[in-house]
């Protein structure tokens, strides 16, 4: 039956099938067409639909006429249904043994499930919906473990056709497929697919479907590679300002913005701001509305004065103004020009040295962790750390080593909005594959899941980091064990990121916003060395007047810097991150 979507079933087809079937799944609701006789019963159950909710109708009759009973308010989506015959389904040869797969166990790992789909750029779900679906046998929430960590690292949603409807087809699907990018080991996806797959043979089901974006190329290949074939049924949907990019034509060179200007983008569309991208490699675009017009590259906008922007450039200035407002600052020791033949100036960081310990050698000016050399112990490793910070600017800072955290707090507005801990890159040894092999493995991950913007270098840093571990890169790294591979946390050298806002000790919080005011900068991101998120004790050592947004999701980033930009559209919001 739903296969042929342009043919009204037989009457003892469907005569102990549920009508008209919409089943709530905490991120919006299912439609199963093929329950409904009546097609404007279909509008009006998709006119329903909730505010910052996507509703999905599947396996509706004659889907081009029910579109054109609403053409301003229903579309087709651009999606592809997979089948997968359950009957001809077969287990594979060899078990992932990185992985295992079970059942949601307790409330609390729904919150985990929300966390990796806001990694993924989902649409975040109700809690409460989804433990009360748990509890029935309709629905089954699947998390994958990493065996190594037992951490939760993937998960997937089954929906019961038999049971939520009567499915005379003996019927299942599968939604909600994702796996965290910044933690997952390999082979995540396939093990979750599997695993539900499997539990519906043992129920006797007949076949699995599901709905992928046309253009998810990885998807697409791991569902071929089981055995899933394109099905006929259509998806359609509500036209709102989540679905707008699936209906609506998107700005030339929207496509090609990296993933700190698109969460940009996507926001102003939202709520009807015009886009036009000006520089794509950049991430530069102009901003319109209402006859106001602003430029924004990625975070920084023309809201961001040129004297801002350089103090946060400096990090010498940096230092003294935040130091003036009371701000607390690590030791430091500034290199004039030709740091090399600053005789005094290496004596003094000799000094700092023998008082505090090891140093971080940074340049006085630049970013993304270029030029930084963590853990410095003086001598002619000094002269070498300082040679190389002076390659990317003449003048060169060197501040104590704090110990701690490393915590990066976002504030639009003076006011913080998100805060994450960032962690140097790393790898969990298999007990199989050399260190090197996990390095490169855990790179591309690390690519895919930042459009190319976060990947681990195999240079002499890493090196030189494993080396101080006492493994070289050629070793095989024992199962289960966890080797940092860089010595700082930037994010574009693999680092990872853990949101910690609501952990937030208020000392923190209000010197985040003594620092933005202290600078005078409307957007930054400041980064803290804290012992402990939850308490009072800090040193603040940068801000970037151009914070990547798009790392702190489900955080409302780019909501609160569209408030900044076009205050008038506050209130305009919705969740653009989709399913």
């Amino acid at each position: 039956m739903s296969s042929r979507n342009w043919q009204r079933p037989s009457q003892w087809l469907t005569a102990e099938m549920t009508s008209d079937v919409v089943l709530d799944m905490g991120w919006g609701r299912l439609v199963f067409g093929q329950t409904f006789t009546d097609q404007r019963d279909v509008v009006d159950a998709l006119r329903a639909e909730e505010t910052g909710e996507r509703d999905i109708a599947m396996y509706v009759r004659d889907p081009q006429v029910l579109v054109g009973l609403a053409p301003h308010e229903l579309f087709m989506d651009p999606s592809i249904t997979f089948r997968l015959p359950l009957a001809r389904y077969r287990a594979p040869r060899d078990r992932n043994h990185d992985v295992f797969v079970r059942m949601v166990r307790e409330r609390a790992e729904l919150d985990e499930v929300n966390r990796i789909y806001a990694a993924c750029g989902m649409v975040t779900s109700d809690v409460d919906v989804m433990w009360a679906n748990h509890r029935t046998r309709t629905f089954t929430y699947l998390v994958a473990e990493d065996t190594r960590t037992r951490r939760i690292v993937g998960t997937v949603t089954g929906v019961d056709h038999v049971l939520a409807f009567g499915d005379p087809d003996q019927g299942a699907s599968l939604w909600c497929l994702a796996a965290d990018p910044q933690a997952a080991p390999r082979g995540v996806g396939e093990c979750l697919v599997r695993t539900l797959a499997e539990r519906y043979v043992a129920r006797g089901r007949a076949m699995l479907d599901l709905s992928v974006m046309h253009d998810n190329a990885g998807a697409i290949a791991l569902y071929r590679r089981l055995g899933f074939q394109p099905a006929a049924p259509v998806v359609v949907k509500r036209k709102n300002p989540i679905n707008r990019p699936l209906f609506s034509p998107q700005p030339e060179g929207l496509a090609r913005l990296n993933p700190y200007a698109r969460i940009i983008a996507d926001e102003a569309l939202r709520r009807g701001v015009r886009v036009e991208v000006t520089d794509a490699p950049s991430g530069e675009m102009r901003l319109t509305y209402a006859g106001r017009s602003l430029l924004t590259r990625e975070s920084l906008s023309e809201l961001t004065s040129a004297v801002a922007m350089s103090r946060c450039d400096d990090k010498r200035v940096t230092r003294r103004l935040l130091a003036a407002r009371g701000v607390r600052v690590p030791r430091a020791v500034e290199l004039a020009q030709d740091p090399l033949r600053d005789t005094a100036g290496l004596e003094e960081v000799e000094q700092l040295v023998a008082e505090t310990g090891p140093v971080v050698v940074k340049p006085a000016r630049g970013e993304q962790g270029k030029g930084i050399t963590v853990g410095v112990r003086g001598g002619e490793e000094l002269r070498a750390a300082v040679a190389a910070a002076a390659a990317h600017c003449p003048d060169v800072l060197v501040e104590e080593l704090v110990a701690g955290q490393d915590l990066r707090v976002v504030v639009i507005d003076h006011e913080v909005v998100a805060a994450a801990v960032r962690r140097p890159a790393a790898v969990i040894g298999t007990g199989s594959d050399s260190i090197r092999t996990l390095v490169a493995r855990q790179s591309r991950r690390r690519e895919a899941a930042t459009g190319g913007e976060s990947s681990i270098p195999l240079d002499t840093t890493t090196e030189a980091v494993v080396a101080d571990a006492g493994y070289c890169l050629d070793d095989v790294l024992p199962r289960g064990e966890r080797l940092e591979v860089r010595r700082t946390a930037n994010l574009h050298t693999g680092g990872t990121i853990d949101d910690v806002t609501d952990e937030l000790h208020p000392a923190l919080v209000e010197a985040a916003v003594a620092a933005s005011r202290a600078i005078g900068i409307p957007v930054t991101g400041l980064d803290f060395l804290v012992p402990d998120v939850s308490g009072p004790d800090h040193v603040v050592i940068e801000a970037n007047e151009r914070p990547g947004l798009a790392n702190h999701a489900p955080r409302p980033t780019a909501e609160r810097f569209l408030d900044l930009l076009f205050p008038e559209t506050r209130g305009f919001t919705g969740n653009a991150q989709r399913h």
